[in-house]
């Protein structure tokens, strides 16, 4: 423990002397640090999919240093600082933890999560959905809202009446393509089954924004391997050709 304490202070200790003597550190704001911390958390993630837990650890710090830098910013403007910020949490989780610091008792996970919610709106929260942000990726937060709602008993029964309901948004969808609709009925439905697909994915335990990034990931490098495989330029090549060398691509991820 002493350890650990000994490296943030030494963090913020660094933070402070930038913050005084780096030009390119004194000029930043928390509006001109927002894009580079929504970059790190990406880089995070990445390093997550990839397994890279040296290339975690690189990416923990910057995001740790982000939220100094943070909490410096506010120190400075007398809002707060980042004491407040770690006593704040600390207390939430105390608060949203009531069967480890009280006399509740919980059976499983589930009931921990539905105790939270209710929890939150006990504490002020006007809405099941005031904690997802509006800026989340929106696959993220289809997925977000629906495990929310779940909580307080806005679910379906099973997997098999939610897979209906894909089918059901599936035939909307299908309907807007042969009809004389608008494109932006076309769009609204397509969001439609995006939306119920995002939900069976839940039911099957499948986080639907990481199994289509490992899909992105694996096109990526499939598609590259065309190009480094191709002995003329792809806007030469057939459709053919460029499966062939797709399905060799296959194969050897497979190790055949």
């Amino acid at each position: 423990m002493q350890k650990k304490l000994e490296a943030f202070g030494r963090l913020l200790t660094i933070m402070d002397e930038l913050r005084e003597q780096c030009p390119w550190d004194r000029k930043q704001t928390m509006e001109s640090l927002r894009n580079l911390t929504i970059e790190e958390t990406y880089e995070l993630a990445d390093a997550i999919l990839e397994k890279d837990l040296q290339e975690v650890k690189e990416e923990i710090g910057d995001i740790m240093l982000h939220m100094v830098f943070y909490g410096k910013i506010a120190e400075e403007k007398k809002a707060f600082d980042i004491a407040d910020s770690l006593n704040a949490v600390c207390e939430k989780l105390i608060n949203r933890h009531p069967h480890i610091y009280g006399d509740v008792e919980v059976e499983d996970e589930e009931e921990v999560k539905r105790n939270w919610e209710q929890l939150k709106l006990k504490e002020g929260k006007k809405s099941t959905l005031s904690g997802v942000p509006k800026s989340l990726p929106a696959m993220v937060k289809a997925y977000r809202m629906q495990e929310k709602t779940a909580q307080v008993g806005f679910e379906w029964d099973n997997k098999e009446q939610v897979w209906e309901k894909v089918q059901e948004e599936m035939g909307e969808f299908t309907e807007t393509l042969e009809a004389t609709g608008t494109q932006e009925k076309r769009e609204e439905e397509f969001g439609d089954l995006l939306f119920a697909l995002v939900n069976y994915a839940r039911f099957q335990n499948i986080d639907p924004e990481t199994a289509l990034e490992r899909t992105n990931k694996k096109f990526k490098s499939r598609f590259e391997y065309i190009e480094k495989q191709a002995d003329k330029s792809l806007t030469d090549m057939t459709l053919e050709e460029m499966d062939a060398l797709w399905d060799k691509a296959k194969r050897l991820e497979r190790g055949a």
